[in-house]
């Protein structure tokens, strides 16, 4: 029999919803162990029965400056063909927009981040607002047109193939720089430890975020850019990034190089301010360069691509867990692009069972929310990568963006969370 029942998300708007009963099978692996060899170290976490306390940084405020929405979300069977009426099997409306998603899973996360957008006055827009505001994310900043319309998205996600197709409309009037007072640019920059921008802003939109990282630039605070394809104006927001995010066909269609690991090379050597760059796979993974002082190198040069097979088959495949594996600190080569300093980090994707796997939409931007956790929390990369792979893994399991981000206090974070000598892999 099916049950009827009140959804709502954080005091979002509320919608009545009917759903067959479903259980949730969370399977925790009892140990894992840390290997390490010369050329690459692997980590991965084990659990402690000892409940643990998680603590937040102290330095926790941020800033993101991108897009929000509303999601109306359906799940159907399978995707219709052209000409098909079929009936959804589920149905939500949720907030939305990369950025509003980020911070989301960011303020679930422990973190205090402001963000700044534009919505309009009408009914999506209060309702963008107060979800906002009830998951702790401070919207102060943000500007409210009269009239128009604000952002909004259909997504219909395929339970069968279990793929999510996103169709959205920009809101109306988009941002413009003049909506920015010097006032209110300077009061939310004040304190914060890092800025994020997502990457799929309209051209004014642009405008107006360089405007911000140009100041948050000015004031030395960290830059996260999320890349995710080729534009106008981007190149100028990636001039003023300090770390770089990036979807997988970003790399290679921004530099032209043969392959992603030759990709990542050349996006250190073109932006030579960015600590790192991570792109991610999907259920892949994800990959990351970080760059590294090379006074004392005194190694050969690495062919970065030789690299990353070698890492490949390093991988354990055995694993239902996120893991990751690091190649030692080397001068990585990439043939005819050029040769820089640094470390190479293979992450992988946590293994959902299929009948847990419910929605991957928004899964990068709960990545990229736990990305800036860890920065705050100054997290080692081979921990973050890890930790992001798992919250994005959770995330996938709800219908929607924002239903399943987890809070700090989740069972499958305190891995990732805890300086407990039991429970954190010390890396060799």
């Amino acid at each position: 029999m099916a049950t009827s029942f009140r959804l709502q998300s954080y005091n979002s708007p509320l919608l009545s919803v009917r759903s067959p009963p479903s259980t949730l099978l969370l399977h925790i692996p009892q140990r894992y162990n840390l290997n390490c060899n010369s050329s690459f170290t692997r980590l991965n976490m084990s659990i402690s029965s000892t409940p643990q306390t998680a603590t937040i940084p102290e330095n926790h405020t941020i800033l993101g400056c991108g897009m929000v929405a509303v999601d109306f979300l359906v799940a159907v069977d399978s995707y219709p063909k052209p000409d098909d009426k079929i009936r959804s099997t589920s149905f939500q409306v949720q907030g939305g927009g990369n950025a509003g998603n980020a911070l989301t899973c960011t303020a679930r996360l422990g973190l205090s981040p402001r963000i700044i957008s534009k919505v309009a006055d009408d009914s999506q827009g209060k309702g963008i607002l107060a979800e906002l505001e009830a998951d702790g994310v401070d919207t102060s900043f943000m500007v409210v047109s009269e009239g128009g319309h604000s952002t909004f998205s259909y997504v219909i996600v395929d339970s069968q193939a279990k793929t999510r197709t996103c169709i959205y409309t920009p809101g109306y009037p988009p941002m413009v720089p003049e909506d920015l007072s010097k006032s209110n640019l300077s009061s939310a920059l004040d304190d914060v430890r890092l800025v994020y921008f997502d990457g799929v802003l309209q051209e004014t939109e642009l405008l107006s975020a360089l405007v911000v990282a140009q100041e948050a630039h000015r004031r030395n605070i960290p830059i996260v850019i999320d890349a995710e394809s080729k534009r106008e104006r981007v190149d100028d927001l990636l001039n003023l990034a300090t770390y770089v995010v990036c979807s997988a066909r970003f790399p290679q269609a921004w530099t032209e190089a043969p392959s992603v690991p030759d990709a990542l090379v050349s996006i250190l050597l073109k932006l030579p301010n960015i600590k790192f760059v991570i792109v991610t796979l999907g259920e892949d993974g994800c990959m990351m360069l970080e760059r590294a002082e090379a006074e004392d190198l005194q190694s050969e040069e690495i062919d970065v691509d030789d690299l990353f097979k070698k890492m490949k088959q390093r991988i354990d495949t055995d694993s239902t867990s996120a893991t990751c594996i690091s190649s030692d600190i080397a001068k990585l080569h990439a043939e005819g692009i050029g040769t820089v300093s640094g470390k190479l980090l293979l992450g992988t994707a946590e293994k959902i069972q299929p009948s847990e796997l419910v929605d991957t939409t928004g899964a990068g931007d709960a990545f990229i929310g736990a990305v800036l956790y860890s920065l705050c929390a100054n997290m080692p990369p081979e921990r973050m990568l890890t930790f992001a792979s798992q919250v994005a893994g959770i995330g996938c399991r709800a219908l929607g963006a924002r239903a399943g981000l987890p809070h700090l206090t989740d069972p499958l974070l305190r891995p990732f969370l805890v300086n407990d000598p039991q429970n954190v892999a010390t890396l060799l």
